[in-house]
């Protein structure tokens, strides 16, 4: 399984009145829980994955990068990125490693199917974040 953009439905009606616009998405899964998550530019979110629940990410403010490996122990096997933005509405399967990289500020809404605190554990991380390597001197 992959990581999916999703895409949303939009009442064109509410962009043509002059007053913005509506978007809509409807995931296929009840949301159980839902956290604002920012960054500062150039940090990394991430490098887990959660054996749990399916997390949707939306992303509302700032750009950034949002990436995936299918085997992240193998070092031949490619990365995979989605370019993210205002509006990007992503949806990580149970399972799937990924990573949010900042490339300016960047603040989104992570959506899960199950709540944090009732998954044992919610997240296995598979590589080291950058800020909690030794520093190289």
């Amino acid at each position: 399984m992959k990581i999916e953009v999703l895409t949303p439905s939009c009442n064109l009606d509410t962009v043509r009145d002059g007053r913005g616009g509506i978007f809509t998405w409807v995931p296929p899964e009840p949301l159980l829980e839902f956290n604002l998550i920012s960054m500062h530019p150039g940090k990394v979110r991430g490098l887990h994955y959660h054996p749990h629940f399916v997390e949707y990410l939306l992303f509302v403010d700032g750009e950034g990068v949002l990436v995936t490996k299918d085997d992240p122990d193998d070092p031949d096997c490619p990365e995979e990125f989605i370019h993210v933005a205002r509006g990007t509405c992503t949806r990580t399967p149970i399972g799937v490693m990924h990573a949010v990289y900042a490339i300016t500020s960047l603040s989104f809404v992570a959506m899960l199917t199950r709540p944090w605190d009732e998954c044992d554990p919610p997240i296995v991380q598979v590589q080291p974040l950058p800020h909690t390597l030794p520093a190289q001197g």
